[in-house]
């Protein structure tokens, strides 16, 4: 089982490593942080999870960073800020407009991410990963919950 473990570890990173790599050019073409672009593309792919609170919480990240990351967002025009109409705390990120074209690249670069990834598998091959990933996440899940920080249970 050690194997195991050092082989798909090694794997998640190289993923991440190049599925940041297939962000670069977004970053520089807009002059974006690693951070605000994870923020826009979340925003875009998960509406109805619109507060720093829920990004930080699912994306695993900093919520005092995503809300500096959000903040300059806003100051420079990309999302907004709006009031949740009816209960005051909760405030919703929204994207502006002027996002449009960073969200449109970032979905080319998924695109590429994907392609090169998945090149040489079949279709079946996708399906059967998609849900071996889904089983390992719920696993994943349920012993984080479950250990509530032990470890080795």
């Amino acid at each position: 089982m050690e194997s195991s473990t050092s082989d798909a570890l090694i794997v998640i990173r190289q993923t991440m490593k190049f599925y940041e790599q297939c962000l670069d050019g977004v970053r520089r073409d807009h002059q974006l942080s690693r951070l605000e672009v994870i923020i826009i593309s979340f925003l875009h792919n998960n509406p109805g999870h619109d507060t720093v609170g829920e990004i930080a919480e699912m994306r695993m990240l900093s919520k005092g960073n995503v809300s500096r990351e959000a903040d300059t967002l806003i100051r420079r025009g990309l999302l907004e800020r709006v009031p949740d109409p009816k209960d005051r705390r909760w405030v919703h990120l929204r994207l502006r407009p002027e996002a449009a074209p960073i969200v449109e690249e970032i979905g080319r670069a998924n695109r590429v991410f994907e392609q090169k990834v998945f090149e040489g598998f079949s279709a079946e091959d996708i399906e059967t990963f998609r849900a071996l990933n889904r089983r390992l996440a719920d696993n994943i899940c349920r012993s984080m919950e479950r250990s509530s920080g032990k470890h080795g249970e």
